[in-house]
Parts: structure tokens; C-alpha cells; sequence
């Protein structure tokens, strides 16, 4: 069975290595660095990820990053790299139901950073597995969207979300919008058919968890 959330996981490490500690990546304010700490929360700091997504706890998951984020880097990245057994997002049973996307989005939030990037040639087998992820991650963050929207992926699927009004369609690669649902338009190549008004609005809009 191929392990794409631990090729993923392996090329970002190695990347994050590469460029170093302050190297930029697309999300606002945060360093290489920023995005080593906020994986080894993730995986390492039950007591802390919560705020990841719930914002009650969100200052102390950020006080905890940012303690991580002041360790010696290379340490850092190692942690990134093998994460423990007992975690609960990253053992055997959940790793690759639950990293699979998560490393592929993280992995290209460094490398779209950088000037000439191009999207990679991914396996077969990793874009099927990224629609799998971004068919529900599209009912969940396009559900409110003032429009008929249709997110399709050519070769994998399509389905239908929004509250209705005018049709929109969003057509890319299951990889492509992936990055798109999760809050990374404007650096996710994806088409979009429709009233330009509607398309701006999508771009622009807060997508993601």
C-alpha cells in the first residue's frame, strides 16, 4: 500500500532542512520555522493542538508553538520527521488517513513561497487519495457560499455545494483544489466558470478549517 502522508512528511523535512530556519512559506507571518512548531504541536502536544481549531484554546497552542519554535531548528525538523507512536494523529492506523493531506498542503505551503515554483507530477494513487479528502472538505467550507456551486475534478469526480443563486463552477486537479478549499487560493491553479463577481468573491473568501 503506498504511504503517501510519509513521502509527503519526508520531502517537507527535507526541504525545511534545505532552505532553513527563516525561509518564507504562504502563510501570513510564518517562517519555516513557524511550520516545524505548528507540526510538532500537532503531533507531540495533545494539551495544545486543540487550539488549532478551537479558538478558546488558541493563545495557549500559540504560547506552546512559539516555545518550540525558539529550539534549536534542526531538532525541530527531526521531530517533524519521526513523529512519536503514541500520537494520535500520526501512528500507524491514522497516518495516512489523516497526514495524507495535511503534509501535501504543508509540503507545497513552502514551496509555492518560492519564486519559480511549478506543481509537481503527482502519483495517480496521491490525487485520488487527495479527492477523497477535498469531496467533504468542499461540503464543509463552500456550504454557506451565495451560489450553485460545482467543485469538480476531471478524471475523479464532481459534486454540488453553496447555498444556490448563480452557477460557479471550480475545476482543477484534486491536488490543486485541495489547496484551494483549504484557504490557499491564490496559490492554487484551478479554473473558475462562471460570473466574475461570484469568481472574485470565492477567491477571496476564508476557506479552510
Amino acid at each position: 500500500m503506498p504511504r503517501y502522508a510519509r513521502a509527503e512528511r519526508e520531502a517537507l523535512a527535507d526541504l525545511l532542512l534545505a532552505l532553513g530556519p527563516d525561509a518564507p512559506t504562504i502563510n501570513e507571518g510564518w517562517a519555516t520555522r513557524d511550520l516545524a512548531a505548528h507540526l510538532v504541536v500537532r503531533e507531540r502536544r495533545p494539551d495544545a493542538a486543540g487550539g488549532i481549531v478551537l479558538p478558546v484554546l488558541r493563545g495557549y497552542a500559540e504560547r506552546v508553538r512559539l516555545r518550540l519554535a525558539a529550539r534549536p531548528y534542526p531538532d525541530l525538523v527531526a521531530q517533524v520527521r519521526r513523529p512519536p507512536v503514541w500520537s494520535p494523529v500520526s501512528n500507524r492506523l491514522t497516518d495516512e488517513l489523516v497526514n495524507t493531506m495535511e503534509f501535501y498542503i504543508h509540503h507545497e505551503d513552502v514551496r509555492r513561497a518560492r519564486s519559480g515554483w511549478q506543481p509537481r507530477d503527482l502519483p495517480g494513487g496521491l490525487q485520488a487519495a487527495l479527492w477523497r479528502r477535498a469531496a467533504p472538505l468542499a461540503r464543509l467550507a463552500l456550504r454557506r457560499f451565495p451560489a450553485d456551486l460545482y467543485v469538480q475534478a476531471p478524471g475523479h469526480g464532481e459534486i454540488s455545494v453553496g447555498r444556490g443563486g448563480e452557477p460557479l463552477r471550480v475545476v482543477g486537479s484534486p491536488a490543486e483544489l485541495t489547496l484551494f478549499l483549504s484557504g490557499r487560493q491564490r496559490v492554487a491553479r484551478v479554473q473558475l466558470d462562471g460570473p466574475a463577481a461570484a469568481a472574485q468573491r470565492l477567491r477571496g473568501a476564508s476557506l479552510g478549517m
